[in-house]
């Protein structure tokens, strides 16, 4: 308990003037990187006064010269802010929309031009998410998703999201699978209760989807991948496609 009070501590005092410095900063000069780079100072500061501890690897085969579309597994509320701060330059992510509603949070989120998603099952939503995306990238910036669309409950791999796919073949981006676990035992689904403990981060090499013929070859070499660097258990079975 005492880490979740440290983190929500920190990340309350340190995102105070960040929002009365940062955003007013951001309206005037037009360029929210400054405000970016604050706020993923802070969520990796917070981590690390919660005991929480990273360990990543494979960053290396990352070329700085291009925009890569991050596609990570899902385990925990803590995945976001331990997987962002660790990715170079600046990213988008595909999000759901009802975070944007939040209280100057959504403002900097809409201002950091990510890109909300609606849950509602229809194609013609997961296009106008796909195109959203595809209008980010050309500025320069990566996008990054949680592929499954939700967190898993018990840890194990769920079915992917067929939008960032779809970004993947139209764009021609390479994609970066990534493997994410240690968190689904700091901060389980449905819990507040924070527990130190390590993260562990895998980027895998990345995929250029010129290199599959089809959607779904991509997919099932992105969710190989992801799983590859999982412990057994949390590797699942399914690789349906999902709206």
């Amino acid at each position: 308990m005492l880490s979740t009070i440290a983190i929500v501590l920190f990340y309350l005092i340190m995102g105070f003037p960040a929002a009365v410095i940062g955003l007013p900063w951001t309206l005037l000069s037009r360029d929210i990187s400054f405000l970016y780079r604050w706020a993923m100072w802070i969520a990796n500061a917070g981590l690390k006064v919660g005991g929480i501890r990273i360990d990543v690897s494979g960053r290396e085969e990352l070329d700085s010269a291009l925009s890569y579309i991050f596609m990570s597994n899902h385990v925990s509320n803590l995945d976001p802010p331990v997987l962002l701060p660790l990715l170079p330059g600046r990213t988008s992510v595909f999000l759901k929309r009802s975070l944007m509603k939040i209280p100057l949070l959504g403002y900097a989120m809409r201002l950091g031009d990510f890109v909300p998603v609606d849950r509602d099952g229809r194609v013609e939503s997961a296009k106008q998410s796909v195109e959203r995306a595809r209008q980010v990238m050309t500025s320069g910036l990566h996008i990054t998703s949680f592929v499954e669309g939700t967190r898993s409950r018990d840890g194990r791999l769920l079915p992917f999201k067929k939008g960032p796919f779809y970004l993947a073949m139209e764009s021609g981006s390479p994609v970066v699978p990534i493997s994410i676990w240690g968190t689904e035992n700091m901060m389980k689904k449905g819990s507040m209760r924070i527990t130190p403990g390590t993260a562990h981060v895998v980027f895998h090499t990345p995929l250029w989807p010129r290199d599959y013929p089809t959607r779904e070859e991509l997919l099932a070499a992105v969710r190989q991948s992801i799983a590859s660097s999982l412990p057994e258990w949390m590797r699942g079975e399914s690789a349906v496609l999902k709206n």
